[in-house]
């Protein structure tokens, strides 16, 4: 395995001047051993990122090194790269067990070890009955899950997991998360994924790099990302439900700062990690669903929906007309149409300027 730098990758479809920008100027660092995951929606430049990385796409600008090689310039089997297509592109002429073992033995590796290694990954993955059946024989699911074992049942510098489990059904995911992440830790395997589904990315990297047309957003742990968002987009992006975001203004109130917000309905000090600000100052108010009470605090409005999801509850709330989000765990007694009371501590509070979206406090620290 081996540490993978991106520098300033940058990838333009069409003419350099005018084309689709998909990529800008992408700086990522990613450790041995490291699982990294490219988190983003649709069009974000994700996918074209792990192609550059592949091979499989051009670099228009920049430099892609893993480990002490230069390999942008390489051919993608030059590179020692280990890849699972979302398209699970297997061979149709062969069973199951030789799709997953063509690498293997391509590179002449002994035949008790490739059935070996074939058969723990096939356990690892909950295909081992249909080892011996066709691609064209075997449902959707299970293609993807003999794609996913073709790439970790390679030995390779990198591996790269183009939305690895997109097709498999929400209980089955579920188990694969913990036991591919096991795999992959135990082996030391630097890794790449793709994902929409920050739920999957939570669960399987040590670090993500959120994208959006094209620009990284942020590049941290999940906690990072959850508790000190770097901007607008990443706080309403990560999180479920999402972080309620609310126009604001710095007021004042007996002499002392506050955050107003909601035609005045809202009104929390202002942290003094926010350094100085003015009166009216355009901000946004950041606040995550989970830190808020319900049925107690200053904060009054009538429920507009109450939704119980088996394990917890999210309680939507209007507030002189601004939507706030609640979550809490267990159920929530609140018919919709009541009025309820809304609790926001100090340490709930995120920050960000109005104009730029960039963050300027989180929950009483510094951006």
């Amino acid at each position: 395995m081996a540490r993978l730098r991106l520098q300033d990758v940058t990838k333009v479809y069409g003419p350099r001047k005018g084309g689709l920008v998909a990529v800008d100027r992408l700086n990522l660092d990613l450790g041995n051993g490291e699982i990294m995951a490219l988190l983003g929606s649709s069009g974000c430049g994700k996918t074209s990122t792990l192609r550059m990385i592949a091979g499989f796409e051009e670099v228009s600008a920049g430099a892609i090194r893993l480990g002490e090689r230069d390999i942008h310039t390489l051919a993608p089997a030059q590179r020692e790269v280990a890849m699972a297509f979302e398209g699970y592109s297997l061979y149709p002429p062969l069973t199951v067990r030789d799709n997953i073992a063509f690498a293997l033995l391509r590179d002449r590796m002994p035949k008790p070890e490739v059935k070996n290694r074939v058969e723990a990954v096939a356990a690892l993955l909950e295909i081992g009955d249909i080892l011996d059946r066709y691609p064209t024989s075997i449902a959707s699911g299970q293609q993807q899950r003999a794609s996913l074992a073709r790439a970790l049942v390679r030995r390779a510098d990198l591996y790269l997991l183009d939305e690895p489990m997109s097709q498999l059904e929400p209980r089955l995911r579920a188990i694969l998360r913990a036991r591919i992440k096991d795999w992959l830790n135990t082996r030391q395997m630097t890794t790449v994924f793709v994902t929409h589904d920050q739920t999957e990315a939570v669960a399987l990297a040590d670090r993500i790099a959120v994208m959006e047309k094209g620009e990284l957003q942020q590049y941290g742990t999940p906690m990072e990302l959850k508790e000190r968002p770097a901007n607008l987009f990443v706080a309403g992006f990560i999180g479920e439900p999402a972080m309620n975001l609310l126009p604001a203004r710095v007021g004042r109130d007996g002499g002392k700062s506050e955050v107003v917000a909601a035609d005045g309905e809202v009104r929390l000090p202002l942290p003094t990690a926010a350094g100085t600000m003015r009166d009216g100052d355009a901000i946004y108010l950041g606040l995550r669903p989970h830190r808020l009470t319900v049925g107690r605090g200053d904060i009054t409005g009538r429920v507009v929906a109450n939704f119980w999801l088996g394990d917890q509850s999210h309680l939507a709330v209007d507030v002189a007309g601004a939507r706030i989000v609640a979550a809490a765990d267990g159920s929530i007694a609140a018919r919709v149409g009541s009025q309820v009371s809304l609790d926001a501590p100090p340490a709930s509070v995120h920050l960000f300027d109005a104009e730029t979206g960039v963050a300027l406090a989180h929950a009483g620290a510094p951006a």
